[in-house]
């Protein structure tokens, strides 16, 4: 089966090496763990571009041979001393591969995805530089060839195309650097402004119930306590909805987190456990990591099941907003599921776990 490098990068970026990865930027975990989701298929795609270059290849086959056989001392380059010079050493190399113009862009979009300030996503870029490359160069066995490496990645763009979150094409639209994946991303973008769009709807009917109580509330004594909220509700949404889409999402998010059912805050729930999900997933290249993988995902069922559990609780709306934290991710899930099912002896140790969350969420996405 051909190696999917994609997978083979986040395999090796397990949780111990993220939470390294977070110690030594001084950042949360869950935020390198976001942001390193986005920005290893990123990476990959902008060194697709490089290798599409007149002597492009030449110099991704320079890069290479000096990142060779940095995965196995990459741990104890963490947190031993070296941590400037590591970022430093891979921030160079993506500026001589990118270009500052390119480097500056992708480290922008990756903040805006994650949530990271720029500083923190243009280190952690430079971090994750050498990881990419040393998977590159290890895929090139013992010789490190220009040619290979450029057909290494051309047979990638699919792969790499998949495992882009939408929300970070989108960000990545005025740029070139997606250019060299043609069609795969196009088609996944086009499925999250549909999603986007889906939420904006939903932040929108929530504010106007808001709206509708506070009328409603007006004939009463107390009008003044619910008005003020409502304004500044309804002031808000116009704001958000002359925003960029992608924005708009991440409003949808905040509101979702606002809903907090029997203790539980059901969109933080519903978030955590997507990016938990696709963790794992990727983590899965044959049966004996599936049968590893097997208790996360049932975790992860049991996560959901907590969160139908309450649906009946929410408000119509509330509903809507939740619907619109999955269907974003849908497609991505999709292609993951179908590709760990694809792999030989795979399906017979977890495909019953797997057709139990396509269930569920496909619940949570008509909710």
């Amino acid at each position: 089966m051909a190696t999917n490098l994609v997978t083979l990068i986040m395999q090796f970026l397990t949780p111990d090496t993220i939470g390294r990865i977070a110690n030594t930027l001084g950042i949360g975990r869950s935020d390198a763990a976001t942001a390193a989701d986005a920005a290893v298929p990123a990476l990959l795609a902008a060194l697709t571009g490089v290798a599409a270059r007149p002597g492009g290849p030449q110099k991704l086959a320079n890069a290479a041979k000096q990142e060779s056989g940095v995965l196995d001392k990459f741990a104890s380059m963490l947190g031993g001393g070296e941590n400037s010079a590591l970022v430093d050493r891979g921030s160079q190399m993506l500026s001589s591969l990118l270009g500052d113009r390119d480097q500056s862009a992708l480290a922008n979009a990756v903040g805006k995805y994650s949530g990271l300030q720029t500083g923190a996503s243009s280190s952690l870029l430079g971090v994750l530089a050498p990881v990419v490359m040393g998977a590159i160069a290890q895929q090139q066995g013992g010789r490190v060839d220009a040619g290979s490496i450029a057909n290494l990645l051309a047979n990638q763009k699919d792969n790499i195309g998949a495992a882009l979150p939408s929300g970070l094409s989108r960000l990545l639209g005025g740029t070139e650097l997606l250019e060299p994946l043609g069609d795969t991303v196009r088609r996944t973008t086009a499925a999250g402004s549909e999603a986007a769009r889906a939420a904006a709807a939903a932040v929108a009917r929530t504010a106007d119930d808001t709206r509708r109580s506070a009328q409603a509330a007006a004939s009463s004594t107390n009008w003044l306590i619910w008005a003020i909220p409502a304004l500044a509700i309804a002031a808000l949404l116009l704001y958000l909805l002359a925003r960029p889409g992608e924005q708009v999402v991440q409003q949808g998010v905040t509101t979702a987190q606002d809903i907090t059912v029997a203790g539980m805050n059901v969109g933080k729930q519903v978030t955590d456990t997507i990016a938990g999900l696709r963790t794992t997933l990727t983590s899965i290249t044959d049966p004996a990591s599936a049968q590893a993988a097997l208790p996360r995902l049932r975790e992860a069922t049991a996560q959901l099941d907590r969160v139908t559990g309450v649906l009946g609780q929410l408000s119509t709306s509330q509903r809507t907003v939740i619907a619109g934290l999955v269907n974003p991710v849908m497609s991505t899930l999709n292609q993951l599921f179908d590709r760990v099912l694809a792999i030989p002896g795979v399906a017979d140790v977890i495909k019953p776990t797997i057709d139990a969350l396509r269930v569920k969420l496909a619940a949570l996405t008509a909710a």
